[in-house]
């Protein structure tokens, strides 16, 4: 909640009390998944950007995919107008959430030059910067993987000083997760966001 409305809970506990009961009981026939993205939607309409940054980690933590959220708003544009659906977009962009890059929607989205295959000796894991985006990268044994460096919880950034051997741990919420796999091993219930990736030329090529 903003400073705002924290203060008013502490200062008209019973008004706000009732206020935060007619909200719940509005919703009490809608899924989850229903309630959070008219809840997106209330927070793109009124341009309150701490409210949509909630809103939307809330949506996606409770199961909504990105081409629901995107579905939403663009159903919404009687409503909203276009400026206000790209105030959100741009949001989402400066986000840089996984999951809503062209390639994780099924796009073709763009392959960015990650590193020299030389640079890693089998069995080997690194963290490296690529054209803005964050990732971690392992050599196994049956071939590379590239995963997002953002947590699935909450987006965290995830840095390489959180990396033990392969164990990757959040230093937000803990979640834990197998950089060997992408598997998340501790606290949370989704994986690390892969990329897809080839060899071309003794260079690593990742697409998002």
């Amino acid at each position: 909640m903003s400073d705002a409305l924290n203060y008013l809970v502490k200062a008209r506990p019973q008004a706000m009390g009732h206020y935060f009961a007619f909200l719940k009981d509005c919703g009490k026939h809608l899924d989850p998944k229903t309630r959070d993205l008219i809840s997106v939607i209330t927070k793109v309409h009124a341009q309150t950007e701490r409210g949509f940054r909630q809103y939307l980690g809330r949506a996606l933590r409770d199961g909504c995919t990105p081409a629901e959220i995107l579905d939403a708003l663009l159903m919404a544009f009687p409503a909203l107008g276009l400026a206000k659906i790209v105030w959100a977009v741009d949001i989402l962009l400066e986000m840089g959430l996984p999951e809503f890059q062209p390639a994780a929607l099924g796009a073709e989205g763009r392959w960015h030059d990650v590193m020299a295959i030389t640079g890693l000796a089998p069995g080997g894991v690194t963290r490296v910067d690529c054209d803005g985006r964050g990732l971690f990268v392992h050599h196994g044994d049956d071939g590379w993987k590239v995963f997002d460096s953002r947590c699935p919880h909450q987006t965290t950034n995830i840095p390489h000083l959180a990396l033990q051997g392969t164990q990757l741990t959040c230093p937000k919420h803990e979640w834990s997760f197998d950089v060997r796999t992408g598997r998340c091993t501790a606290k949370g219930d989704r994986p690390l966001h892969q990329w897809e990736n080839k060899i071309v030329d003794g260079r690593l090529l990742a697409r998002w």
